[in-house]
């Protein structure tokens, strides 16, 4: 996962060697339009690329899922019959939805660190926050950017990223499920996969170009750069490389923390899901408009899920641990060689077992409240936006309060329109019971626990759930309306708002200044550990953890052998969806006009040599989270392809990469073609883009 401005010195030779044609200024370049002005971050995690003059965008169609549910009612159920505009007039606009394209990133590390040599702990915290602060409001000049620094090689190294931001972007066409959700919870992460994972949306601008909020004003957006379109398809060992903005990996953890997310951080979390996920399945089947309600919730909750246990496993056959151990005895020797390098680095291993030992208990009562507490039911998440105090209302602004109630009506509405009270009491009582009787009663407040003991379920329900405001959306808004310190008081003494308040309170401080405080000191250690292996492994080429940044990654179209005597090929075709048609699964039904143009063997111009259509393919580049909706481009720099996941035995790719398993998984360009053309019927939407053909 590179850095796109290191290009010309660490990578361009070597992928120019595996085949491509471009240069490093080409990907990448401040003094002319170059491929990082037609990447953009899609909302708050996700990428996008731009495929026309006038502003057309492709991304997944899981990133879009919540723009298309937001459109979606019975009458009009997007979801499931998809939604394909007749003109730029039909485009939807998606209040809340950005993308924002990288203006240029510099290293500003010496600028980070001025002034720091001989500060510690709190004093070197803030000046360096005053230091990062500075830097960034110099960037933004005046607010015409959005400018974040963030730290590479955990704070060894700092960059400046400098976004310009654009707010109006439009739903212009997006596949039914059952296509861009194809295969569904069933296929998530899997290989052989047959998902059109793709959706369709517009930026648009005010008549300078410039970013504006939405209005019926503004105009297509008109990008520096955009992506030329290849019909040519890929083979075996082609050249291609994806350019994104992935979200997370931890590549240099130790052998502590590595062991510590394989035998109880994934395993607690994967617990906590299931037991949601099996009461969200059984109420969505039950009802059409909960199927729609929770639709988006239940993507997100079982993506994860599903992704740990990948993760679990693949570091597992890896032996990742010791793995780990291997490289750190490794690192003691090089240290041990030069008594300057023990002192510095002598003690990193006796410090990371303390230190981990430590956080153990602190990190599962952190990963219970975080997925039970914070993010588990929507009656708690709907408490945590209400004030939990009434005290300090004398000091706010007639301003603030105006603005704190339009934000609780905002989100009183949000939370009503997806939700459903029976569904949501469900999870309420199994997670509630779930955090009683896992975690030790010192992470619980004896309130709740006298309260979990002293009722059965439908007295939990009852007595807290049902006779809470919180369920009641007219009465809620009446009360937001005149929300003042008199009326917070009063809402204290609501059950479920009075049960988060003493679950928040008890997990601030017993949990999560605790667990905080130890993964703070872990952080220092990490720092120097990392200097250390920078130092030592000084002739390689280390790339630094994703944090949401654009990067490159680059490797060769290519299949896998995931087991004994099983081996799959590198792409997959229409003839494969087909294969898995099922009517009676909802994961497999395939929609009658695909297999009418499949019988019909109505491919255009989007079919392979062989006369199949191509659905999807392999290769061998390093994605992420953050990388869905990436534009996988050939050596020529058009586009082939669209990433949208990884292949379930490399999703321990964020800690281990594997290079003979760890596949990202890509929607063949040519495929997204076929259904916007023959499928959708908006061909139109292909007369703006520049498709290739050899």
């Amino acid at each position: 996962m590179w850095i796109p401005t290191l290009l010309s010195k660490y990578n361009i030779e070597e992928m120019q060697q595996m085949g491509f044609h471009l240069t490093a200024e080409d990907v990448y370049s401040v003094n002319k339009n170059s491929m990082k002005d037609a990447v953009v971050l899609f909302g708050s995690g996700c990428t996008g690329e731009m495929v026309s003059a006038d502003g057309l965008l492709l991304t997944n169609h899981h990133c879009g899922y919540g723009a298309i549910q937001s459109h979606s009612a019975l009458e009009h159920d997007y979801l499931t019959d998809g939604f394909w505009a007749g003109s730029r007039e039909e485009e939807l606009p998606n209040p809340g939805l950005s993308v924002r394209f990288l203006v240029r990133l510099d290293d500003v590390t010496g600028s980070v660190i001025a002034g720091t040599d001989s500060l510690k702990g709190n004093d070197l915290e803030l000046k360096l926050a005053e230091n990062i602060r500075n830097i960034e409001s110099a960037a933004e000049e005046n607010k015409k950017y959005e400018a974040i620094v963030k730290p590479l090689f955990h704070g060894n190294q700092y960059f400046v990223y400098i976004y310009q931001i654009y707010k109006d972007v439009r739903l212009v066409g997006a596949p039914p499920s059952s296509i861009g959700k194809f295969g569904g919870d069933t296929d998530n992460w899997m290989w052989p996969r047959h998902t059109g994972d793709f959706s369709v949306f517009r930026v648009y601008a005010n008549k300078n170009n410039g970013p504006a909020e939405y209005s019926p004003e503004n105009v297509p957006f008109h990008p520096k750069s955009f992506f030329p379109i290849s019909l040519a398809g890929v083979q075996p060992k082609d050249f291609v490389m994806v350019f994104g903005f992935p979200g997370s990996t931890d590549q240099y953890l130790p052998s502590y923390a590595v062991d510590l997310i394989m035998n109880q951080s994934d395993p607690d979390r994967i617990r906590i899901r299931e037991e949601k996920l099996e009461v969200l399945d059984k109420h969505m089947k039950k009802n059409p408009f909960v199927r729609i309600q929770y639709a988006s919730k239940y993507a997100g909750t079982s993506n994860s899920w599903k992704k740990w246990q990948g993760e679990i496993r693949g570091l597992k056959r890896l032996n990742a641990v010791t793995v780990k151990q291997d490289f750190e005895k490794q690192f003691e020797q090089w240290y041990s060689k030069n008594d300057t390098l023990k002192e510095e680095y002598g003690d990193i291993f006796q410090q990371f077992e303390k230190l981990y030992i430590d956080l153990v208990p602190y990190d599962q009562a952190y990963n219970y409240y975080t997925e039970i507490v914070t993010r588990g039911t929507d009656i708690l998440s709907l408490a945590a936006s209400f004030p939990l105090t009434d005290e300090g209302w004398s000091e706010i602004s007639d301003e603030e309060i105006t603005k704190l109630r339009d934000y609780l009506k905002g989100k009183i509405g949000s939370h009503f329109k997806n939700y459903d009270q029976a569904t949501d009491e469900e999870v309420f009582v199994r997670l509630m019971r779930i955090l009683r009787s896992d975690l030790d009663p010192s992470f619980l407040p004896s309130s709740f626990i006298e309260l979990m003991d002293s009722r059965d379920d439908e007295e939990l329900l009852k007595d807290v759930y049902r006779k809470s405001v919180l369920t009641d959306k007219e009465e809620l808004l009446r009360i937001t309306r005149s929300l003042d310190g008199k009326v917070a008081k009063k809402l204290q003494k609501d059950p479920v708002l009075d049960l988060y308040a003493q679950l928040a309170l008890h997990y601030q401080r017993n949990i999560k200044m605790v667990y905080q405080e130890i993964q703070k000191e872990i952080d220092a250690v990490q720092k120097r550990y990392m200097a250390g292996i920078m130092e030592m492994q000084h002739s390689r080429t280390l790339y630094p953890d994703a944090n949401l940044t654009l990067r490159v990654t680059y490797g060769k179209v290519e299949g896998y052998k995931p087991n004994d005597a099983v081996a799959y090929k590198h792409y997959t075709t229409l003839k494969g969806i087909m294969e898995k048609d099922n009517p009676d699964i909802d994961d497999y039904d395939v929609p009658q006009r695909l297999r009418d143009l499949y019988k019909s063997k109505d491919f255009g111009n989007y079919s392979d040599r062989n006369g199949d259509l191509p659905v999807a393919f392999t290769a061998s580049t390093h994605t992420t989270g953050g990388n869905s909706g990436s534009p996988a481009v050939n050596a020529d720099g058009q586009l082939i392809g669209i990433n949208f996941d990884r292949c379930w035995e490399g999703t321990m790719s964020d800690i281990l990469f594997d290079p003979d398993q760890c596949r990202n998984i890509m929607v063949d360009i040519r495929y997204v073609l076929f259904i916007i053309d023959k499928f959708a019927g908006a061909g139109y939407l292909l007369n703006e883009m520049n498709l290739v053909k050899e």
